[in-house]
């Protein structure tokens, strides 16, 4: 589904990713593993034409992406939780989920706010209020649920659990455990290598813009020392 060689990317003059290499299959869950600083939001932005390439390939869906805008990438099926949430802080809970809704490949059992709310029953409860007034696990519930309203094929996470509390990581776990179970294509960016090697199908780690292992979990299992390294978990 996805496909990403020799990525390239720069801010200014300084250049953030060398040779970024990774796949994700229909049905997969992947992550994309490694320390801070070393290029991972850098790779998604550069999947969602947020930033663009300086070279390397991008395809996604069988289609050359690179260098495409979001709105373009976006309406191709991909589907982005930022880091930091960034949902609209003046629209409620319920104008957050429907502002972006679609359903462009026209699944027959589409994401709606039902379906949401049945994932998420805290948003239901607090669906009139604004987003700036939810606490910080809640408003990481509501960044997924807008995401999963414009039907992805891919959806891609980038830190979806940090800095929350154990509760609520706990939620947020089991949401991806759910989405997994249908068969939603994720990539994901998360520090919880023990939860990740339960959820995980592959793997795929940075190391100064370099993709420099990859391989499925039982991979990471024998190769455990060596990723040890380069993710510092």
């Amino acid at each position: 589904m996805l496909r990403v060689e020799g990525l390239q990317a720069s801010y200014g003059r300084s250049q953030i990713l060398f040779d970024i290499r990774l796949a994700v299959g229909e049905g997969e869950v992947v992550t994309l593993l490694g320390r801070n600083g070393m290029g991972k939001t850098t790779t998604v932005r550069s999947i969602m034409g947020l930033l663009p390439p300086r070279a390397g390939e991008i395809e996604f869906n069988n289609t050359r992406v690179t260098g495409w805008t979001p709105e373009a990438v976006a309406r191709l099926g991909v589907g982005l939780v930022p880091e930091g949430r960034q949902i609209f802080p003046r629209l409620t809970v319920e104008e957050n989920l429907v502002a972006t809704a679609a359903n462009r490949l026209n699944r027959p059992t589409p994401w709606t706010l039902i379906e949401v709310f049945n994932l998420f029953p805290r948003l239901k409860e607090r669906r009139k209020q604004m987003g700036r007034t939810l606490s910080g696990g809640e408003q990481q519930m509501l960044a997924i649920g807008r995401a999963l309203m414009t039907n992805p094929r891919l959806l891609i996470l980038d830190e979806a659990t940090e800095g929350l509390a154990p509760v609520i990581r706990g939620e947020i776990w089991a949401c991806i455990s759910l989405l997994k179970s249908r068969a939603q294509s994720i990539l994901m960016i998360d520090k919880n290598l023990n939860v990740l090697k339960r959820l995980a199908d592959r793997h795929f780690v940075i190391e100064k813009g370099r993709t420099v292992w990859s391989g499925t979990t039982p991979d990471l299992e024998r190769d455990a020392a060596q990723v040890q390294r380069y993710v510092g978990l």
